[in-house]
């Protein structure tokens, strides 16, 4: 079974010239085209998370993958490289079209495989060492590494919806409904009301309205 795969990551962008020369490259070396698998998605999502990774699960020994360059699989030389290895470890021919990859049974193909998996390694030491350095900078620099306590990350998920906290206080719903409902302590909750007077002035209305109300049930 021959497989061309087929990746935009917008919708604005056009499938059909990926598909074209595709063919072309098929025919030239005659291999018929089984079926094609398309998706729109960013190059930098997982592959076990796109229709790729579902179709390698289906591929069998022997299959053929066909794309047009080696950035149609991930935009990561890393995740390039787990690909590959899938392909090869179950003996899937993979070839890009753009490039004249081949990557299948043969010595030419193992040894470009090395240099792949090479430089993918080289990609990761070099990630992890300006990780470390950029750390070690701001710490030298006296910034405190780390998320600050009281979760700004939480607060976050009020800001975005303090328009609904407003609408919930005008309800009448407490500020325990509203911390329950977005997972956050109240102290979270003070210090997000102390950032936007909109939302103490709809919970003081809210008080305003419980209060006459006692009022006239009392009287």
């Amino acid at each position: 079974m021959t497989i061309g795969y087929l990746r935009v990551s917008t919708g604005r962008q056009n499938l059909a010239n990926q598909q074209d020369e595709i063919r072309r490259f098929a025919e030239s070396r005659n291999i018929r085209i089984d079926g094609w698998v398309t998706e729109v998605v960013s190059g930098s999502k997982k592959e076990k998370e796109r229709k790729l990774g579902r179709l390698l699960g289906r591929m069998k020994p022997g299959d053929t993958l066909i794309v047009t360059e080696i950035s149609r699989l991930s935009r990561t030389l890393t995740d390039i490289m787990t690909i590959m290895g899938k392909c090869m470890n179950r003996e899937i021919s993979l070839y890009t079209t753009k490039e004249r990859y081949a990557f299948d049974d043969s010595i030419n193909s193992k040894v470009l495989a090395f240099a792949f998996g090479l430089v993918a390694e080289i990609e990761r030491n070099l990630i992890s060492m300006r990780t470390r350095e950029a750390l070690a900078l701001r710490k030298a620099e006296g910034q405190v590494l780390g998320r600050r306590k009281g979760s700004f990350t939480k607060t976050n998920v009020l800001i975005r919806h303090r328009q609904e906290i407003v609408r919930m206080f005008g309800e009448d719903r407490s500020i325990t409904d509203v911390c329950r409902r977005y997972g956050v302590s109240r102290d979270t909750f003070a210090k997000f009301r102390d950032m936007y007077p909109s939302v103490g002035r709809a919970l003081k209305e809210k008080e305003a309205r419980r209060t006459a109300a006692f009022r006239n049930r009392t009287r």
